[in-house]
């Protein structure tokens, strides 16, 4: 037992009082990230000179490379360097990449002349753009680092074993997910704005401060809280499992699965909260736990013989692979906002007033705030009501929270359709079919609902996403499994561009009509792309009721604890929901 307390020896740390160096980081962090980041293109373009395909193309190539960190940092945050660490260093990298870009917008050697007029625009040399890839590619690596570890660190404040603490952890993800939105939302809003108005030196060099400052108060907080220390390589452990399984494939099952081989000392790092219980499906692998006449179980080599709670690990990690799979169809569809709600936006009436109206790309904002509002309603009253009739104290598992997500985004493609209808009616209406570049005389606000809906879906699917990611995860792989979060949103943008593209290549007719015309979105029928994505989510939310109804949840045996000592005496069962 001293190996199980060593992993976190001060039970006095974490809990609520870390809260406010987490969030202060996430909010500083998220703040500096997407004002760093939403309006680059801009940047690129006019301040460097590069012309657009280019500059879409650095953007592209930088987001691939950035939905891809993820992986590694969470390989190093289990494997070596811990939660804590793997932060704190990847945000000082995130930090340099971000002073170094700033720099090159105050010191003019290190961009090109402004334009003297619209024609003699100079674009970067070859040593300006490698100062720009450099701070990207370092702000690349440093973003993977951040973003698997903040919510999994987060969420680590709470003993699994202190029932009081486990209560509060399903509200940390709502909080999160809060402040991780709130900051977007100003980002979105004042940082661009201070781009495009004020000056790039001032729109960079705020977020590069604010990341400043949410460094320092994440190690402000160093001495309060919980830290989980690395255990070695967990892809090493579950390469391990397979092998034994293969090498004893045709060894004869055991008839009790309490003869299966289990070590307590060796998987002491590892089930710091608990012991994986034993599950009846995948038994294929369970033969990499039966122990023969050539093993040696006091002294066992993990490649000809695993643990039962290791070959439980893999169980679990394979199990959550269909539910992890289907969010990446949410995203596919939320995708639209940024792409052809901003085109149909942009054709339609955005005037509040005579003199002012409403960016296009500023709709989004009202996606922003109805996740907001949404999760603030499902804290404050959704829970508790539901709470009354479930008995759970989270009101909804996350399963049943992930698939009320899938339902409402459903809902928003399929208005989508019905309000791109009516803004092509009214265009043929008055004329204006065949004017792509005129107004149509209907108002912006009729996208408010597939807006609001994606954002409604997204406060409930996304957040029950990594709810789930992390309760179901092997303790010792929450990085790698929050990271997988992040890898569905990428997966789930380039499906999105499959989608386009294959869309628009056999949509094609031989008149030259288009579903996705790329000169007049009057003249294509975007509704019907929009009725394809719901199609496809209605698809997938039957494949996600599927899974969800076989699903097992990950059984455990926890060691209850009483005045900071572990008592092998106390131990429950219990199935995270």
């Amino acid at each position: 037992m001293k190996e199980i307390m060593g992993r976190n020896s001060k039970t006095n740390q974490g809990g609520i009082i870390t809260m406010p160096f987490i969030f202060a980081n996430e909010i500083c962090e998220k703040l500096a990230v997407v004002g760093f980041s939403s309006n680059m293109i801009s940047y690129l373009t006019t301040q460097l000179h590069l012309p657009l395909t280019q500059a879409a193309n650095t953007l592209t190539n930088f987001g691939g490379t950035a939905a891809m960190t993820p992986l590694l940092g969470a390989f190093v945050a289990d494997a070596f360097a811990g939660r804590f660490w793997t932060i704190t260093i990847a945000s000082l990298i995130y930090q340099v990449g971000m002073i170094i870009l700033t720099i090159s917008t105050i010191l003019p050697t290190l961009r090109p002349p402004p334009c003297k007029n619209d024609d003699s625009c100079k674009e970067a040399d070859s040593g300006q753009l490698a100062i720009l890839y450099f701070s990207l590619l370092l702000t690349a690596f440093g973003s993977g680092g951040i973003r698997p570890c903040v919510v999994s660190f987060g969420a680590d404040q709470f003993d699994e074993n202190d029932p009081e603490q486990k209560m509060r952890t399903w509200k940390f993800f709502n909080w999160y997910y809060f402040c991780m939105g709130a900051s977007i939302l100003v980002a979105n809003t004042v940082i661009v704005y201070i781009q495009d108005n004020i000056g790039w030196d001032w729109g960079l060099g705020i977020p590069t401060v604010a990341m400043a400052i949410s460094i320092v108060a994440f190690i402000f907080g160093y001495p309060l809280y919980r830290k989980m220390d690395p255990v070695g390589s967990p892809f090493t452990r579950l390469l391990q499992v397979v092998v034994a399984a293969y090498r004893k494939r045709k060894a004869a099952m055991v008839s009790d699965h309490s003869l299966l081989y289990e070590n307590e000392e060796i998987d002491a790092a590892i089930s710091v909260n608990g012991k994986l219980v034993h599950t009846k499906n995948m038994e294929f692998l369970d033969k990499g736990s039966i122990v023969t006449e050539e093993d040696n179980p006091k002294a066992p080599n993990l490649w000809n013989l695993s643990t039962s709670h290791r070959v439980e690990e893999l169980k679990s990690l394979i199990r959550m692979g269909p539910i992890w799979a289907a969010g990446i169809i949410l995203i596919t569809a939320s995708a639209q906002q940024n792409t052809f709600s901003l085109q149909q936006a942009k054709s339609m009436n955005r005037h509040l007033t005579k003199s002012f109206q409403i960016p296009a790309a500023s709709m989004s904002v009202f996606t922003q705030a109805f996740m907001l509002t949404t999760i603030i309603f499902y804290d404050r009253i959704f829970v508790p009501l539901t709470r009354r009739f479930t008995g759970l104290e989270r009101g909804i598992s996350f399963l049943t929270r992930m698939g009320i997500g899938f339902g409402i985004s459903l809902l928003a493609t399929l208005a989508a359709g019905f309000i791109e209808l009516h803004r092509k009616n009214t265009a043929l209406t008055n004329g204006l079919i065949d004017k792509p570049g005129e107004t149509i005389p209907v108002s912006v606000f009729w996208l408010l609902p597939q807006y609001s809906l994606h954002g409604i879906a997204e406060a409930f699917m996304s957040i029950g996403h990594l709810e789930f990611l992390y309760d179901q995860a092997p303790e010792s792989m929450r990085s790698t499994a929050t990271a997988f979060f992040w890898l569905s949103i990428s997966l789930g943008s380039y499906t999105s561009t499959l989608l386009v593209t294959l869309v628009h290549k056999y949509s094609e007719g031989a008149d030259g009509s288009n579903w996705l015309p790329d000169d007049n979105l009057n003249r294509g029928k975007l509704e019907y792309f929009y009725w394809l994505i719901t199609l496809m989510q209605l698809l997938n939310l039957v494949y996600y009721v599927f899974c969800a109804k076989f699903y097992t949840l990950k059984p455990l045996l926890v060691r209850k604890q009483e005045d900071d000592r572990e008592k092998e005496d106390g131990i429950e069962i219990i199935s995270h929901i």
